[in-house]
């Protein structure tokens, strides 16, 4: 038998007029349940569901009426609609107590078979309507339980407002999401709510009562809001109306989603990847001045190949300490130690004095291509040429600087050279800056190199995120693909700012051999200042950030001089000072023809502003 039959109950003393009934009634999806009196009707009520009850009136020991009071005074039963089916003749006194005791009708035997069928045709659609309702009413409390048990789980913040922008629906995703409970919110006008910023307050209901113009509506919308704890956040809105129609209000439901985090996220890759490209340029940048100044002084084509292939190594493991420290800090013994393993120097002809001391990340760089050129000088020249020379690295700090000295000991006799190689300028270049004290003494039983480095002056790599400048959106392209020119106009006063030391070296190097005269180089805003308002040059190359400061003062005191200057810089144009976009900019690493030709074109634009001026 189907679960969905819809019972019919008939209650009749007389066997006879139960198998008629039987016969008689002919509705689909029906079943008739016949018994013969009212305490077996009563039984059956009780257990099963019944759209209708056919009861006979005259019954012995429990009459038709008797067992519809009884019905009509129990709850389950009291819904059961009853037709009294009886052979008396019409009285109209027993008709009001059958009408009085319940009944929906009153019919008289013998019966009208067609009368009957659409009597009973009527209640059996109500019993279906009514299962079905039930079933939808079961359904809908299954998925709103489910819809509040996700809710609490959800990321979204579910609000529903009214016409009048009332706030009918503030769900446990809002409370969380917001801070502010349910029974403060709910009830409460937009206009008033405390999630709101003055700021945005107008924006806000100008663009959410938008959404009760015309049809339904969906979109999204970005909106900050207030948390209760008095934090601004950034969220996005999920916005849909529903027009009035009929007895429905008009309304609208808000799914708002926080996107705080990931737009910082957003920006912090931003910043990242801003900052990775700068290091990148400085590093193949700095790769090219090694090379090129390695090719200006090697005799050969063989110890070009060994002294560059022998920085490299130097640079790359230097990199390889930082990363291990995420770039915080690299350990000096752990440069020195590296000095050991790729062979540089054996241990048994070095003499290590000292504590531990942590460079911070640019120091670090440099100072491992100091310690491989002083090295490779030792191998060359000094201690370490023959078989019984040594080294001796002793360093301390010292009023929060490093102290370091480097000393040869039993090599050869030592005479000052008649000019100076790669490696001493790489040693005064790399290390010379503020504060920095370096002495070197050709002492006949050996070179001695005396340093001192402040170390609390000295940028931290963490400090990526300040030193970046804001975004902008274009600027002009950089110069490239022409041919270097032959010279540059004798005596050019060009002001080279830039702080990685081999770079601002090969820079200079090339203005001097193309005629011009370098200025510099400056290596931090103040002195890049300094040297403007002193010598007045008659250009400049300025680096997009000098150790975490930005460039932008120099830029602006260049502009109010109505001095040409162009940007060479790690840095994309995006992340340069929006004030100077229209500025000329050539990327790291650079080829020296783009430059010559770039400081050709800041001449000639130096030269028309003097003829507009005169």
């Amino acid at each position: 038998m189907r679960s969905d039959t819809i019972k019919i109950l008939a209650v009749d003393d007389v066997k006879e007029n139960l198998v008629a009934l039987e016969a008689a009634l002919d509705q689909p999806g029906a079943e008739l349940v016949t018994v013969s009196n009212g305490l077996d009707a009563l039984e059956l009520l009780l257990r099963d569901d019944f759209a209708l009850a056919l009861l006979d009136v005259q019954m012995p020991e429990m009459d038709g009426f008797e067992l519809a009071e009884l019905m009509r005074g129990t709850e389950r039963t009291r819904s059961v609609p009853i037709i009294f089916l009886t052979a008396v003749a019409t009285d109209e006194r027993r008709k009001f107590r059958g009408f009085e005791a319940g009944a929906v009708d009153y019919l008289l035997k013998p019966l009208d078979i067609h009368v009957l069928n659409s009597k009973v045709a009527v209640f059996v659609e109500l019993a279906r309507q009514r299962r079905e309702i039930a079933r939808q009413r079961d359904e809908l409390a299954s998925a709103l339980g489910r819809l509040r048990a996700h809710d609490d789980n959800s990321p979204l913040a579910v609000i529903e407002l009214d016409a009048d922008l009332r706030i009918v629906t503030w769900a446990g995703g809002a409370e969380r999401l917001f801070g502010y409970p349910a029974g403060q919110m709910l009830g409460q006008r937009l206009g008033q709510a405390s999630f709101l910023p003055d700021g945005d307050r107008s924006a806000f209901l100008e663009a959410i009562g938008g959404l009760f113009s015309g049809e339904d509506q969906r979109e999204m919308q970005e909106h900050r809001y207030l948390h209760a704890d008095g934090g601004l956040r950034e969220a996005e809105w999920y916005c849909s109306s529903l027009a009035g129609t009929g007895a429905r209000a008009r309304s609208a439901m808000l799914q708002v989603l926080d996107v705080t985090a990931r737009h910082k996220a957003e920006q912090t890759q931003r910043l990242l990847i801003g900052e990775l490209n700068h290091r990148v340029k400085n590093t193949l940048a700095t790769v090219q001045a090694i090379a090129a100044q390695g090719f200006r002084h090697a005799r050969s084509q063989d110890e070009f190949r060994d002294a560059f292939t022998g920085r490299i190594q130097a640079l790359a493991r230097a990199h390889s300490l930082l990363s291990a420290t995420t770039w915080e800090r690299a350990s000096l013994r752990s440069l020195i130690a590296d000095q050991v393993a790729i062979g540089a120097i054996s241990d048994d002809r070095l003499r290590l004095g000292g504590p531990n001391v942590d460079l911070p990340p640019e120091l670090a760089l440099r100072f491992a291509l100091v310690l491989h050129e002083l090295t490779t000088n030792a191998h060359k020249y000094g201690a370490l040429s023959n078989e019984s020379g040594f080294v001796s690295l002793c360093w301390s700090l010292e009023n929060g600087a490093l102290a370091f000295t480097w000393s040869e000991h039993d090599g050869p006799l030592v005479e000052e050279p008649e000019r100076k190689g790669f490696g001493t300028t790489l040693v005064n270049g790399s290390l010379a800056g503020e504060g920095a004290e370096i002495e070197v003494e050709y002492a006949k039983e050996g070179v001695r190199w005396r340093m001192i480095l402040p170390l609390e002056n000295l940028p931290r790599a963490d400090a990526a995120e300040e030193r970046l400048p804001s975004a902008r959106d274009g600027s002009k392209p950089q110069t490239g693909g022409r041919s270097r020119p032959l010279s540059l106009p004798q005596g050019l006063r060009v002001l080279v700012v830039e702080d990685e030391p081999l770079l601002a070296m090969e820079l200079m190097v090339e203005l001097e051999e193309a005629g011009a005269h370098p200025l510099g180089p400056a290596a931090s805003c103040d002195h890049a200042l300094d040297l403007i308002r002193d010598e007045c040059p008659d250009l400049a190359l300025l680096d997009g950030n000098l150790n975490g400061e930005r460039i932008d003062r120099v830029a602006d005191e260049l502009a109010a001089r109505a001095t040409p200057f162009a940007f060479v810089s790690g840095y994309g144009p995006e992340h340069l000072p929006e004030e100077h976009a229209a500025r000329p900019v050539i990327t790291k690493p650079f080829v020296v023809s783009e430059v010559c030709t770039l400081v050709a074109e800041l001449a000639m634009e130096m030269a028309s502003r003097q003829l507009a001026k005169a």
